[in-house]
């Protein structure tokens, strides 16, 4: 069994109301000095069976295709396999 992990964000160049609204109410509550927050998102997907070539490949197809939009998201995958404790 493996552990696949896609942290989506937006594109450093693309306008983020949401984390710049975050930002804001940090400051408001208490929190001095940021300097900026970015908001995305995370899927977890956990997959029977062995993680070969061919099935890392098609993950990372799916997550530049579906899980994210490529135009203005960028997105990393990171794999975690059951035997290291994830």
């Amino acid at each position: 069994m493996a552990r696949v992990i896609v942290d989506v964000m937006l594109k450093p160049e693309i306008l983020d109301p949401q984390g710049r609204a975050v930002q804001g109410a940090l400051g408001r509550l208490g929190l001095s000095g940021v300097a900026d927050v970015r908001q995305g998102k995370q899927f977890v997907i956990e997959l029977e069976g062995d993680l070969d070539d061919a099935r890392r490949a098609t993950l990372e197809e799916l997550a530049g295709e579906l899980l994210s939009n490529p135009v203005i998201e960028n997105y990393t995958m990171t794999v975690l396999d059951d035997e290291a404790g994830a």
